[in-house]
C-alpha cells in the first residue's frame, strides 16, 4: 500500500501538473507526446492524465499493443495450422483478432484444437504431455515476452521435447520508433518509452533518436506520478534544448537491461524484417528462430502459404497505431464496433487503444488513492 499511495499521491500529482503548466507555457506552441505501451495508454486514460495537462500538450498511441500489430497473414497462418490437425496454444486476446476472413475463435468454434494457456512454458507441458499431439504456440509480443519463448524453445531442446514448436511473430519495437519519427504525417516532439520493453532491452537502445532525429526521449513508469514525471522531463528538455535519453523508471530499468534475457534472445533468434498491420513492412524489426533450432520452428518444419486479402471492414486501426487519429475518429467506434462486437484488433486487446478509449475515455476517472 505505500507503494501505491507513494506513486498516486495527489498532491504531488498535481504539484507535477503545475511544473508541466509552466514549462508547456514557455514552449509556446502544441507538443505531441507519443506512448508506446498499450499499459501506459490505459494509465493514461485510467488516472485522467490528460485533464491534468495543458492545452497545448497532446498526448498519442502508438504501436505499443503486440496483437494490435499483428497482420493478418499471421492470423491465417494460424488458422491454416489448426485446420491442417495441429493444436494451437495462444495467450487469450489472440482468439479473437480477425484475420483475412477468419479468426482462432471462429475455427474452434468449428472443432479445431485451439487451447488458451498462460505462457510459453504451459504449451510445452501441453506438448510434453500428450506426446501424440502437434502443439504450436503463437509467439507474439515484443522484447518483453520473446525471452519467455526463447526460454520454451531451449527448454524444448534441452527435454528432446519434439512435438512442441512456435509459429514466431515477434517484434522489434526502437526500429517501429524510427519509422514513425520519419513519418511527416505523424510529427512526434518526444516519446514516453515503454517501461517493460525497457526492463529487457535498458534505455540504451533509444540514443538512436536523438542523435539522428533530435526527439526526447524518457522511459517511463506506469502510475501517476511516472507519467506526469516523464512528460515533466520531456517538455523540459524540449524548453531547453537539451535533447537525451532519460530514465524515470530507474527502480525497475537499467542503461543495459536485462542482460541474461537479450543473451537468451540472441541464443535463439536472429533478427528480420517485419509486417506490421497498418504500418508494413519494417526493416529489421522483428524476430525469427534460428536455423540452430529449426525443430522447433512451425514454419521451417511444416512450411504453408496462406493468401492474405483481408476483407474491408471499415476499420481505421492502421492509423490509430500510427497516432494519426484517435480512436473516436473513426466512424465504427464504439457502434457497432466495440469490445463485445470488435471489427479490427485495436478493440480486441486490452492494450488496443480503441479498447481502452471504449472502457476510460468516456469516464472522469480520476488518480486513485493518496492524500
Amino acid at each position: 500500500m505505500k507503494y501505491v499511495f507513494e506513486f498516486r499521491n495527489q498532491n504531488l500529482t498535481r504539484a507535477i501538473a503545475r511544473k508541466i503548466s509552466q514549462v508547456a507555457e514557455k514552449i509556446g506552441r502544441e507538443v505531441r507526446l507519443m506512448e508506446v505501451c498499450g499499459t501506459h495508454a490505459m494509465a493514461i486514460l485510467k488516472f485522467g492524465i490528460k485533464e491534468l495537462l495543458p492545452p497545448n500538450v497532446k498526448l498519442v498511441s502508438g504501436p505499443g499493443c503486440p496483437v494490435c500489430v499483428t497482420p493478418d497473414e499471421y492470423i491465417d497462418l494460424a488458422c491454416t495450422y489448426a485446420r491442417d490437425g495441429f493444436l494451437v496454444a495462444t495467450f487469450g486476446d489472440m482468439m479473437r483478432v480477425p484475420g483475412s476472413n477468419t479468426s482462432l475463435i471462429r475455427e474452434k468454434s468449428k472443432g479445431r484444437k485451439i487451447k488458451v494457456v498462460y505462457s510459453p512454458m504451459d504449451a510445452l507441458e501441453l506438448a510434453r504431455s500428450l506426446p501424440m499431439e502437434r502443439v504450436v504456440f503463437l509467439g507474439i509480443g515484443f522484447e518483453t515476452t520473446a525471452p519467455g519463448v526463447a526460454a520454451s524453445i531451449s527448454a524444448a531442446e534441452e527435454m528432446g521435447i519434439k512435438n512442441f514448436m512456435v509459429l514466431c511473430g515477434h517484434k522489434l519495437i526502437p526500429p517501429a520508433m524510427r519509422v514513425l519519427v520519419e513519418d511527416p504525417r505523424v510529427r512526434i516532439d518526444g516519446f514516453l518509452c515503454p517501461g517493460h520493453v525497457s526492463a529487457i532491452i535498458g534505455s540504451r537502445p533509444y540514443e538512436f533518436l536523438v542523435k539522428n532525429y533530435g526527439i526526447p526521449c524518457v522511459v517511463a513508469g506506469f502510475e501517476p506520478v511516472d507519467i506526469l514525471q516523464s512528460i515533466n522531463l520531456l517538455l523540459s528538455q524540449i524548453s531547453s534544448k537539451k535533447i537525451k535519453v532519460e530514465n524515470e523508471y530507474t527502480r525497475v530499468v537499467t542503461p543495459d537491461g536485462n542482460l541474461k534475457a537479450k543473451q537468451l534472445m540472441e541464443k535463439v533468434f536472429n533478427i528480420s524484417d517485419s509486417q506490421w498491420r497498418g504500418i508494413g513492412v519494417i526493416k529489421d524489426s522483428g524476430l525469427i528462430i534460428s536455423d540452430k533450432y529449426s525443430l522447433w520452428d512451425i514454419q521451417a518444419r511444416f512450411p504453408v502459404k496462406v493468401s492474405s486479402s483481408p476483407e474491408d471492414r471499415g476499420c481505421r486501426c492502421g492509423e490509430v497505431l500510427q497516432g494519426l487519429i484517435e480512436p473516436e475518429d473513426c466512424a465504427l467506434f464504439g457502434d457497432p464496433c466495440n469490445p463485445y462486437n470488435p471489427f479490427g484488433p485495436c478493440m480486441v486487446s486490452t492494450e488496443g487503444a480503441c479498447n481502452i478509449h471504449y472502457r476510460f475515455g468516456h469516464k472522469e476517472d480520476k488518480i486513485e488513492a493518496g492524500n
